[in-house]
Formats: structure tokens, sequence, C-alpha cells
């Protein structure tokens, strides 16, 4: 199934006194490139996550957030924790005998002292165990994502495809009374320069116009890789790259028939394929 490289998944898990959360984003990068921003908690799971998420994706620039809430800790009438008292006890006292004159602390000073009221903690296992298990998660929901993004991406491709099939199949029907058409008009033009003493010269010179003016194998090859983008577009995994290499493939053969046109019917198709090369090549830079 075709995967687009743009995605978006977020994950949240509820703990005592503690909540986690999982953003992950994805935009479409050349290679794979991971960027995380977690939580002091989490700091040392980024090996691990590396590798979860490599595991699972090929390309896109991939940004991991993981972040942790804790209850508030007047929600939960955890206590004051008595070393910080004994502490501040004993520095005010030290304070007091300096300074006789200085106001003592108040309770809202001890209150909003870092560490005074005690939080709720979780054992690091318990909470590096729950944010592996919502990045797993969490990943599940981009691929999702990426899934879906990606059967847009097809879509739009396949729609332009046949588009551009439709150009060549009305094209060459054609060919033979171009070729035929061309051949006349050089011959008139030739015997008007070279006259009928000319006859053999007009044959080599028809010949060899006519060989340079025939599009056939542009346009077999065009067919060719058509059926290629197809194929490819219905296999599993990462095709991006395959896609790419075939778009310019096809931009370079609209070129060259484009330059060999000796009428207005193969210039115009020229024309409208590489607009359309050029729109599904677009959406190709997405895939994965």
């Amino acid at each position: 199934m075709t995967s687009s490289m743009t995605g978006f998944a977020a994950h949240s898990l509820n703990l005592d006194h503690a909540g986690i959360s999982i953003d992950l984003r994805s935009v479409n990068q050349r290679y794979l490139e991971l960027h995380f921003r977690l939580a002091d908690e989490f700091r040392a799971l980024e090996p691990q996550l590396r590798e979860l998420i490599q595991q699972r994706l090929a390309r896109g620039k991939v940004e991991c957030r993981i972040g942790l809430t804790l209850a508030p800790a007047a929600s939960l009438d955890n206590g004051l924790n008595p070393n910080i008292l004994e502490r501040l006890a004993h520095w005010q006292d030290d304070v007091l005998e300096q300074l006789p004159g200085a106001a003592p602390l108040s309770v809202n000073d001890i209150l909003r002292w870092p560490g005074a009221v005690q939080s709720a903690t979780l054992p690091p296992d318990t909470l590096n165990e729950a944010a592996l298990a919502g990045a797993r998660a969490a990943l599940d929901e981009l691929l999702e994502s990426r899934r879906r993004e990606g059967a847009k991406l097809k879509q739009h491709i396949l729609d332009r495809l046949a588009a551009a099939e439709a150009h060549v199949s009305g094209l060459l029907p054609l060919l033979p009374a171009l070729a035929a058409a061309q051949r006349e008009k050089l011959a008139e033009r030739l015997r008007d320069a070279l006259g009928e003493a000319g006859h053999e010269r007009l044959a080599q010179e028809i010949a060899l116009a006519a060989q340079k003016a025939d599009v056939d194998e542009e346009l077999s090859r065009l067919v060719a890789h058509f059926a290629e983008v197809r194929r490819v577009l219905d296999q599993n995994g990462s095709v991006g790259k395959r896609l790419d290499f075939l778009m310019q493939e096809l931009h370079r053969e609209a070129n060259t028939l484009g330059s060999k046109s000796v009428a207005a019917e193969t210039s115009r198709a020229s024309l409208e394929l590489k607009v359309l090369i050029e729109q599904m090549r677009e959406q190709v830079q997405n895939i994965e």
C-alpha cells in the first residue's frame, strides 16, 4: 500500500498521579531524519525510541514529543517534605541570628518553596514502560495516517496518469497520417529547390527527415513507463524513489517527443504530457 511521508498522531496515557502525552509528526524528506523532544524523565529512552521508529519507517522527517504531567500536589494531599521543612527552619534560625530584623518565613513562603510540598512520583521503570507502550500505539496511528494520505496521493497520480495515457492513445492513430503529410510537405519543398534532377537526393532527404521525426519509440517507452508506474504504485513498502526515477524518465521522453515534433498535434501532446508529469512528480515527492 502506498504511504505518504506526511502524517500526525497524538496518544495519551493516564497513570496514577501522572499523564503522558505523545505526539508524532512527519513530513517529506529524502531520507529518514528523526528529532526528539522528551521530558527529562524520558531522555534515556531516545535510543529505544529511535530504533522503534527506524523499524517501521524508511523515509520522512519525524518529530517525536513525549511530555509528562504530574497531578497537582494540592489535589493529592501528599503532605509537606519534612527534610525541606527542617532545612528551612535551620536556615531561618541562621538568618535571624545574623539579621534580627528580618521577617520570618510565612506559610505561603514555605508552601511555594521548591520541593516543600511533596509530589506523587512513579518508579522510573513504570514511566518508561508506559512511555514505550504509548510510543508504539502512536506509531501505529502515524502509520495509518500516512497510509490514508498515501491513498489520496495514489489516486491523484492515477488520475494524471490516465490523462497522460489518453493523450498518447489519441496520438498513436494519427502518426501514419502525420508522417505522410510531413513527407509530402518536405518532398514539395525539395522538388522546388532541386528540381526533377535531384530525385535521388530527394529520396535520401525524405528518408532522413522521416527517421528524425519518427516518435514511435518515444511513445512506446512512454506506454511502458506508464505501466511501470501503475505496477509500482500497487507495491508495498518504500516506493517513492522508484517513482521519482520513473517521473524523470517520463519527462525525458515527453521532452524528446516535443523536440522531434513536426506537427501541432505532437507538440500539443508533448506540452500536455509535461504538465501532467510535473503534477505527478510533485505528489511523488511526498511518497515514502
